[in-house]
């Protein structure tokens, strides 16, 4: 007898950075430009007002504030029973946008959304940081704020806003001294195209999740978000080696922005597994189901920085269908 596939979990996009920083702003353009997905925010705001909570409501037909209070602490319980609610009135949401207040340390999110009773529903899919260029420049100071450091190193993306005033060294430079390894990738608003489908979930590129249609392709780097990032694909029809996997991740990880892909493993028959990497966070786990054989990958990174040879030598030569 053939199991229909489980629904899938609700990827959710934690979006945080010190107060003015232009959060909400940036929230609007991703939902003004989301390409046909069912988004729900849930905006927090520390005072007993929640001003963003309005600024929002134009911009999406589900919007739930929480005010008086920070989602990271005091309104952790409310922010689970918000998600909650929202699983179970009507259809699903595509994704979940979380605005955490500028007081917020995004870790006792991340907690939060670790909650067992949530974890087949809704997923933690990346943090990003909002990050003001001008705020920096006027106040070097701020590097040293203990809270700001928590929202930045807790981040699998940053914007840079506000840095229209910098010449193009400069913002390179600011974008450096954010991310000296490269990592997490650092977008600045004011140069190229806020990359809305890489920041929600990946985008249609990335393989079937769980109740979604995979639709095969060659391995080929596709533009994202203009010619920054390309998205490199590959599939295979027979099971692939765990051993292998672990070691093309491992090789890979300091270009990789995201990968996702759905894996049978010759250690382990009989299951398919699911794995996902938004910035550092690498996760595999079980999926139940029914599943085309084989496995398939997606991997998206800077434009020219994946070596399709590469990765056949860890996992194979890909087969076509």
């Amino acid at each position: 007898m053939t199991t229909a596939p489980a629904t899938a979990p609700v990827p959710v996009l934690v979006v945080t950075g010190y107060l003015g920083a232009g959060k909400t702003t940036l929230i609007n353009r991703l939902l003004a430009d989301a390409g046909g997905r069912r988004i729900a925010a849930i905006v927090n705001d520390f005072g007993a007002i929640n001003i963003d909570e309005e600024l929002i409501r134009a911009r999406t037909d589900t919007v739930v504030g929480l005010a008086n209070g920070c989602v990271c602490c005091t309104l952790q319980g409310d922010l689970l029973r918000t998600l909650k609610l929202l699983l179970a009135d009507g259809p699903s949401p595509d994704h979940i946008i979380v605005e955490a207040s500028g007081v917020a340390d995004p870790a006792g999110i991340i907690q939060a959304l670790s909650d067992p009773v949530l974890w087949k529903s809704t997923r933690l899919d990346a943090v990003l940081c909002v990050v003001d260029a001008e705020d920096l420049v006027a106040s070097p100071a701020r590097r040293a704020d203990p809270l700001w450091q928590a929202q930045l190193a807790a981040a699998s993306f940053v914007v840079l806003t506000k840095a229209g005033g910098l010449d193009a060294a400069a913002a390179a430079d600011l974008a450096r001294s954010l991310s000296p390894r490269g990592k997490p990738p650092v977008i600045d608003t004011a140069r190229e195209p806020l990359p809305v489908a890489l920041l929600l979930d990946g985008g249609p590129d990335l393989p079937a999740l769980p109740g979604r249609r995979f639709t095969a392709t060659a391995a080929t780097g596709e533009s994202h978000a203009g010619s920054r990032f390309a998205t490199t694909t590959w599939q295979s029809a027979g099971p692939v080696s765990l051993v292998a996997l672990q070691a093309l991740i491992g090789a890979l990880a300091p270009v990789l922005v995201r990968a996702k892909g759905i894996f049978r493993f010759a250690e382990r028959p009989g299951q398919t597994w699911l794995l996902q990497m938004v910035g550092q966070r690498v996760t595999l786990e079980p999926l139940s189901g029914d599943y085309p054989e084989g496995c398939r990958l997606v991997m998206i990174a800077e434009a020219g920085r994946l070596d399709g040879d590469a990765i056949a030598a860890h996992l194979g030569p890909q087969t076509h269908r």
